[in-house]
């Protein structure tokens, strides 16, 4: 018998300038939640051509990049450069550094998507850099037997479906969830884990232990209790539109945070130490002193 957990809080995710042109309604990362361990950040933007995220650092952290709309392009100071297309997903683990741009394609007026900073263990901070993508043909898709509930299981478990694996570093489970209305699902969730589902789109009622479950509408982050093992969502009946969920789960890290910008540490000696290796072009940021990306030219880049 599973037990749901409770809803700590729900808020809404207000627009916000960023980068360059750039827009995002950020939910982690802002006086609401912060260091919600093992996540730092969680932005949903929205970027049009002529706009986007020109060169800059990142250090001990991994970032999950979800596009839903239109394409992106990404190159880094290591020679890597690809393109996201809408489904895809980018895992970058920046480790002890790396410089990158990220920019929307030219040729599409909407690139929406979704980019998750989760903390890296202690012990690979310092580790090199990496990728791994994965396409939206790769991601296994699951549905009830109504078939109102339909679920991308990118990393996870969902209704007997595994995820492909060895996605990044820190354990995280992140699925993409489409209720019609009448729909109805139970998603069970690891015990211990820090868990929020974020509403794209439609009004969806969420479980809340062994309260009145509460309604929850576009752009709201719901962020979950710890304790219980399940999560249940809802649409009701003569609901006139289907809802849209980004549910994620993470194991919390045991240790300190310490974040200047794009650079997360466990102490304040370490994130100077950062700035200091990303300024002098050292310690895994030796690539940095002369690149500059293609695809980030005409804007320069994000000190």
């Amino acid at each position: 018998m599973s037990t749901s957990r409770a809803i700590k809080k729900s808020y809404l995710a207000r627009e916000q300038s960023e980068g360059a042109g750039a827009t995002v309604r950020r939910s982690i990362g802002v006086p609401q939640l912060r260091n919600f361990s093992p996540f730092l950040m969680l932005d949903h933007f929205n970027v049009s051509p002529g706009a986007g995220f020109p060169d800059h650092p990142h250090r001990g952290q991994e970032t999950i990049t979800y596009l839903l709309e239109g394409a992106v392009e990404h190159e880094d100071f290591t020679g890597n450069k690809g393109r996201l297309e809408a489904g895809d997903l980018q895992f970058m683990t920046a480790g002890r550094g790396i410089v990158h741009a990220e920019m929307p394609a030219q040729n599409t007026e909407r690139n929406v998507g979704m980019q998750l900073w989760v903390d890296l263990p202690e012990k690979l901070k310092m580790c090199e850099p990496r990728y791994r993508d994965l396409r939206g043909t790769e991601i296994p898709n699951v549905a009830t037997d109504d078939g109102k509930v339909e679920v991308k299981v990118i990393s996870g478990k969902s209704q007997g479906v595994d995820s492909v694996k060895d996605l990044a570093y820190t354990p995280v489970w992140l699925l993409d969830i489409l209720i019609r209305p009448g729909g109805k699902m139970e998603q069970d969730l690891p015990t211990n884990w820090n868990a929020f589902a974020y509403v794209l789109q439609g009004v969806v009622d969420f479980s809340n232990g062994t309260k009145k479950s509460e309604t929850i509408t576009p752009y709201h982050n719901v962020v979950f209790e710890q304790a219980g093992d399940s999560v249940t969502m809802s649409v009701e009946e003569g609901a006139d539109q289907e809802a849209r969920i980004i549910l994620v789960a993470g194991q919390p890290l045991d240790q300190p945070i310490v974040q200047y910008g794009p650079f997360v540490t466990t102490s304040k000696e370490k994130v100077i130490q950062a700035m200091m290796d990303f300024q002098t072009s050292s310690n895994g940021f030796e690539r940095a002193a002369d690149w500059q990306s293609e695809i980030g030219k005409t804007m320069g880049r994000v000190h």
